[in-house]
């Protein structure tokens, strides 16, 4: 899906292809991305038209909880459950809500990775991501930083992840 150069932050896109689109700029498109890739899977998750692409990653953790098992989507227990079900070809995503009324959250997919418990441990799972900076592989704990309390450790984190099997 080439997220390193579509969904930038700062433009505003298409949320099915990340490509510019006309209009008022967004800030940054995580949720957007990761709506596209699950829709090219042929997999719903919350998106546009049902939801807008502001609040939407917040919008997805709360729709996830709620009604995603009428989709197809399961809770994982942890982090290491989240990097093992992605490795194994599952869909995984790993999603924060803001706590802050009206601020964004951060949600993004779990990649295949043969990191260690113990990196998983400290850095998290594999991502991939739109954000603030947009990564085709990064550690969970760099593309959620700037939402505090997101993941401090596999011990101390208030992401949540969801698997979907295809």
């Amino acid at each position: 899906m080439d997220v390193e150069h579509h969904w930038l932050p700062g433009r505003r896109v298409d949320w099915r292809t990340g490509d510019p689109d006309s209009g008022k700029p967004g800030k940054t498109h995580c949720s957007a991305f990761v709506a596209a890739a699950c829709e090219r899977l042929g997999i719903y998750i919350l998106r546009p038209p049902q939801h807008g692409q502001v609040d939407l990653a917040n919008a997805q953790q709360d729709w996830l909880l709620k009604e995603g098992k009428t989709q197809g989507w399961k809770p994982v227990n942890s982090p290491y459950e989240a990097q093992r079900l992605a490795n194994e070809g599952k869909i995984v995503v790993a999603v924060y809500a803001n706590p802050t009324p009206n601020k964004p959250g951060h949600v993004a997919l779990v990649r295949p990775s043969d990191k260690s418990e113990t990196l998983i441990q400290h850095e998290g799972p594999q991502i991939i991501q739109a954000g603030a900076r947009n990564a085709s592989s990064t550690s969970l704990k760099e593309g959620f930083r700037h939402h505090p309390g997101a993941w401090r450790s596999a011990n101390d984190y208030r992401v949540v992840f969801f698997a979907h099997e295809f």
